[in-house]
């Protein structure tokens, strides 16, 4: 059976209506009142046949430009990499699929063992003492971070780099306002941020800083540099982390983060038009009791083997609401397989050579537009994106690489009116040496 819809007979319909005692559809509207009920017919089409309705949901479906057919140079927060196909046959397992809130220790082991080694392999990629169960995304866990950090400090003013992601500000904008925390933007210089103006900035009002590594023009960011003036004014740490290039860079935790967040869409999780994603949040161990979510915790049973339960729940369904650390009410433990599934899959080894693919494409393919005659906007090292300054806007550039089965790079003028015509460029483990020259050949005609 290709579908899991089955239909409802109009004998269903009618056995239905009588065992809960109407006679009819529309009686179960008789309690809105008359005047105010919708008179009209819906503009939707007709009703079609089934195969008739799968023809054209399919050419609809063909009109999207996926990644199969299609080369991807588009990153900025969602990537295309590679996907073992045990992630798929894992997560289609019915007591895994169907599954949700592990609440029953005694009958959900299997589903609480696969979060907690999700949570110890992010605690092994960040180099912090624990993690939790996962987010939504790497936005909310970013805000989550700094929600935590104004609490534990008792300071209502948060610094954060102009280089994380737009959106992922965004989203930390949005927590502070109702919370009443001021949020300011530390500039950069060459597409890192600015020490110089982080010194002036900060002073013991800050609750935290935070900074994302790799940043969103793809630069890596100096951690060290930075923790030592975050903590020299005791002030929390906050690394948003692409948790891939953890494979071969220095772990945040190992450079002083306090807290380090992102995203899990890179291990195992399809890029899907954006979502839904998988957040991370993991701290030191003195801030174990404020992280919010869901924490699995290792334990044994009465006849002593091993076994999980969630422990230390500090979210509001659990305990009063005024003890509660966060309000934010699930996670996202189906992706969090997905993630936990991609990494056991490729081991430490693969995660560490599917990083390091990533910076060797990435730095080919850089060199390669330096030699087609591209300005590069930022110098210095980078993980798997950079930013190409073009001679047209991107939107229209992107329209030509689109006719030529290319999907172009993110349009930083969308964000940033100074980079007008800069391209932020993506180049993942998939992109085959063809592809890149390829997509630097179109460029180059283009921008000719």
């Amino acid at each position: 059976m290709k579908h899991r819809f089955l239909p409802v007979t109009e004998a269903d319909q009618k056995e239905m209506l009588k065992t809960i005692g109407v006679s009819e559809i529309n009686d179960l509207f008789s309690d809105i009142p008359e005047k105010v009920r919708f008179k009209g017919e819906y503009k939707i089409k007709p009703a079609k046949s089934e195969s008739a309705l799968m023809k054209e949901l399919t050419a609809l479906a063909e009109k999207n430009a996926d990644l199969i057919s299609n080369s991807s140079f588009l990153g900025a927060g969602v990537y295309d990499h590679y996907i073992p196909v045990i992630v798929d046959h894992v997560l289609s397992r019915s007591e895994f699929y169907t599954a949700y809130t592990p609440y029953q220790p005694e009958i959900s082991q299997g589903e609480l063992q696969a979060i907690f080694e999700f949570q110890t392999m992010i605690c092994e990629l960040t180099g912090m003492d624990v993690a939790n169960s996962s987010m939504y995304d790497g936005g909310t866990a970013l805000a989550e971070a700094g929600m935590l950090s104004t609490g534990q400090t008792k300071r209502k003013k948060i610094l954060i780099s102009s280089l994380v992601h737009p959106e992922a500000k965004d989203v930390v904008k949005t927590y502070a306002k109702g919370q009443r925390i001021e949020i300011q933007e530390i500039p950069h210089v060459n597409g890192v941020t600015d020490v110089e103006a982080l010194k002036e900035l900060i002073n013991d009002e800050i609750a935290a800083v935070m900074v994302q590594y790799p940043n969103f023009y793809g630069r890596i960011e100096p951690l060290k540099d930075l923790e030592e003036i975050i903590h020299a004014h005791k002030a929390l740490f906050v690394v948003s982390s692409n948790p891939l290039s953890l494979g071969v860079l220095t772990p945040p935790g190992k450079l002083g983060a306090d807290i380090v967040v992102g995203d899990a869409q890179p291990f195992g999780i399809p890029t899907a038009f954006g979502g839904p994603h998988c957040g991370y949040f993991a701290v030191t161990q003195k801030l174990m009791r404020k992280v919010p979510g869901r924490l699995v915790g290792q334990t044994t049973d009465e006849e002593g083997q091993r076994g999980f339960v969630l422990t230390l729940q500090a979210r509001e369904q659990h305990i009063r609401r005024d003890k509660a650390t966060s309000n934010i009410c699930s996670n996202q433990a189906l992706n969090a397989l997905a993630a936990s599934v991609a990494m056991t899959a490729l081991g430490k080894q693969g995660v560490k050579a599917m990083a390091t693919s990533n910076i060797q494409k990435a730095n080919y393919a850089r060199k390669a537009f330096k030699n087609a005659g591209f300005e590069m906007a930022f110098e210095g090292p980078c993980f798997n994106e950079f930013v190409v300054k073009l001679s047209r806007p991107v939107k229209e550039v992107n329209k030509v690489l689109l006719d030529k089965g290319i999907i172009g790079g993110y349009d930083l003028g969308q964000d940033d009116e100074n980079l007008s015509n800069h391209m932020l460029i993506c180049v993942t483990e998939l992109r085959t040496r063809e592809e890149i020259d390829t997509f630097v050949k179109e460029m180059g005609d283009i921008h000719a």
